[in-house]
């Protein structure tokens, strides 16, 4: 194999700075339910977002995403599902991700732990520390398809204002 050779600019592209990034309070349908209120930072590629405008700092996604949630205690998403792999690491903090059609199951995750979420499984998580904290998320794929979320997820977005039109993209209701 031939090692390509890239310039400090090509590899500038390729970075991302935290104190760069410019959070979405509004990504998905479910962020104005305020147990779901959070901030998501794209990283590396688009992701799943809902929000057309949130761009990532790395738009070159080869194979997977890299997103950063940030959600105070008892914050964070509700039941979702997607086509692909999802990979969740705190960076700080005490989480949980739970999982089932009601999300009747729970494991708790501290700082560089890290749970690998199956293809169509429903699942969410939430900050259960005492402080604003910080997960990772990486999603498989380089498309990574459409959130799938749960009906009463739905409901109560739409009671907020908030919906998603046929393509999956977010619009007031």
């Amino acid at each position: 194999m031939t090692n390509k050779q890239v310039t400090r600019d090509d590899m500038a592209a390729r970075t991302a700075r935290f104190d760069h990034l410019t959070p979405s309070k509004q990504a998905f349908v479910d962020t104005r339910i305020p147990e779901h209120a959070r901030d998501i930072f794209n990283v590396i590629g688009a992701g799943v977002t809902e929000d057309p405008d949130l761009a990532p700092a790395i738009t070159a996604a080869d194979g997977f995403n890299v997103t950063y949630v940030g959600a105070d205690p008892g914050k964070g998403a509700a039941l979702h599902s997607h086509p692909t792999v999802e990979v969740f690491i705190p960076m700080s903090g005490r989480w949980a991700v739970y999982w089932g059609d009601e999300g009747e199951q729970e494991t708790e995750l501290g700082p560089w732990d890290v749970v690998s979420v199956p293809v169509g499984v429903m699942r969410g998580f939430r900050n259960i520390g005492d402080s604003h904290a910080h997960l990772m998320a990486i999603i498989g794929g380089t498309e990574s398809g459409k959130v799938d979320w749960s009906r009463s997820v739905l409901d109560r977005a739409r009671e907020t204002g908030l919906a998603l039109d046929a393509s999956g993209t977010l619009v007031e209701s």
